[in-house]
């Protein structure tokens, strides 16, 4: 049991916001492709597929994350007691438990179609050298986005099997929203992280953080209203799109204080609440 117990902190488990801001993309660009007009079978089978390979995913990203920042994480006061900073999980026993969850996250995988599959495993190298980042640039955020977003592209060839300029618009929408909330993210650790020598935006961007964080969601919300006019969505979407502009710019806005740790946690959690808004706005667009 204690071993359970150990991979389920290391995986992050009970922590769903981690796998859920994997997931909404995905959601995000299956919704926009999907014909509604046919059987939903597919939809809500795809869906799962979705949500099982995230959280297979964000697990696997994790443990690979704590190994190679085992050293760094044992000197920050958040992170030194995680399962392989702190001794109680070997580098070999999370390489074991890396290598279950991407068996599985293949098995998942290879229901959907032979592009959506080539497109999945070319990213596979982005996501699992992002911890990386941070040892050499201020913006390994971005890096973030790019390879957290990517199941939103996914989502739109797993229905098309091809690309346009649709998926590519939200995709670029959906990194600067990464940008922002994972920069909110970094506030709880900047003064460590400046200690041991990291990177991150919240570093580079701390005596303008709220105006950096201004940046990053009107551009989101720029691409965001650009995509639904290529896809010729209807007027609904921008009606309901007042609902995750007023929450990106007002709530988060007014609630985060960079000083605060618990308050930059309690704004990036709500971006799960802003990605359910998106998939309902996108959501309600397509069927009405």
């Amino acid at each position: 049991m204690n071993q359970v117990k150990l991979f389920i902190e290391l995986t992050r488990l009970k922590k769903p916001i981690g796998y859920m801001l994997l997931f909404w993309p995905c959601a995000w660009g299956l919704t926009l492709a999907y014909d509604f007009s046919s059987s939903l079978n597919n939809y809500f089978f795809y869906l799962i597929l979705f949500f099982l390979g995230s959280v297979l995913m964000r697990s696997a990203g994790c443990i690979v994350n704590d190994i190679l920042d085992k050293e760094f994480d044992a000197k920050v006061f958040r992170t030194k007691n995680r399962p392989i900073a702190s001794g109680k999980i070997s580098i070999k026993l999370g390489l074991f438990y890396v290598s279950i969850l991407c068996l599985l996250a293949f098995l998942v995988l290879i229901n959907f179609n032979f592009f959506t599959i080539i497109l999945a495993l070319g990213s596979m190298p982005l996501a699992f050298t992002y911890p990386l980042m941070k040892r050499f640039t201020y913006w390994p955020q971005l890096f973030l986005g790019v390879t957290f977003n990517f199941g939103l592209i996914l989502g739109w060839t797993a229905i098309k099997g091809d690309l346009e300029i649709v998926p590519i618009l939200f995709y670029l929408g959906a990194i600067f929203w990464t940008l922002g909330y994972d920069t909110v993210y970094g506030f709880q650790d900047i003064q460590d992280d400046e200690i041991i020598g990291l990177k991150s935006t919240a570093i580079k961007f701390k005596g303008n953080a709220k105006k950096f964080l201004f940046v990053c969601y009107s551009f989101l919300l720029i691409l965001f209203a650009s995509g639904g006019y290529y896809m010729n969505l209807n007027l609904s979407y921008y009606i309901f799109g007042i609902i995750p502009l007023i929450h990106l710019l007002f709530y988060q806005m007014k609630n985060f204080n960079y000083t605060d740790p618990l308050s930059c946690l309690s704004v990036f959690k709500s971006n799960n609440i802003f990605g359910f808004i998106v998939f309902l706005n996108i959501l309600i667009a397509k069927l009405f």
